[in-house]
């Protein structure tokens, strides 16, 4: 099925910001062939995409925690909520096999939503207390609601080395940095990681 691509000049649309990965077979398709049908899915479901990345291979995170992933970002032009859009980006995760049992475990695929253009939900104090979290709580707490931007994108190069690929200059609206600027200062080994297949 042929990706659609957004024409910029569409009204009512939210340009999202979303990061798609997987590190586990489904039947007989390879990680990057179940990315290419999630991209498929996105394109007629949630919206036509404006730009994609490269496909990268990445560690599993946290380390150890699996085989390499298969990640991607691209942005897409579309209606409705956050949580409405949140909601048709798990359908298709739900099509895919995903299966929510283990935190940060294996999976088919992954699709999460990074960012709605400039949009911080619910609000800046609950968007900062996720964003502060310690790391020994991460693994075990997930917040109850959508958090925008995405809590942790700043932290990880497997989500920021392909946003760079699509949208270098986008800043984020409560750390007040660019795409670049953030990945730019992530440790070199980290980045390091992040190889374009």
């Amino acid at each position: 099925m042929p990706i659609m691509y957004a024409k910029l000049e569409q009204n009512n649309c939210h340009s999202c910001v979303v990061a798609i990965g997987s590190n586990q077979r489904l039947n007989n398709s390879s990680s990057s062939d179940v990315l290419s049908a999630a991209l498929s899915r996105i394109a007629v479901s949630v919206g036509p995409i404006a730009s994609l990345s490269r496909f990268f291979r990445t560690p599993a995170f946290p380390k150890g925690s699996g085989p390499d992933f298969v990640n991607a970002a691209l942005v897409v032009r579309a209606q409705g909520s956050a949580g409405v859009i949140l909601e048709k980006l798990h359908a298709i995760e739900h099509e895919l096999g995903r299966v929510r049992e283990t935190r940060w475990g294996q999976r088919t695929i992954d699709i999460d939503l990074i960012a709605v253009e400039q949009n911080i939900v619910p609000n800046s104090e609950t968007y900062k207390k996720w964003q502060l979290l310690p790391f020994s709580q991460q693994s075990k707490i997930a917040p109850d609601q959508l958090i925008l931007p995405h809590p942790r994108m700043q932290d990880r190069a497997f989500v920021l080395g392909p946003m760079r690929d699509i949208c270098p200059d986008w800043v984020h609206p409560v750390i007040q940095k660019s795409v670049s600027q953030m990945y730019d200062v992530l440790d070199s080994h980290y980045k390091a990681e992040v190889i374009p297949l």
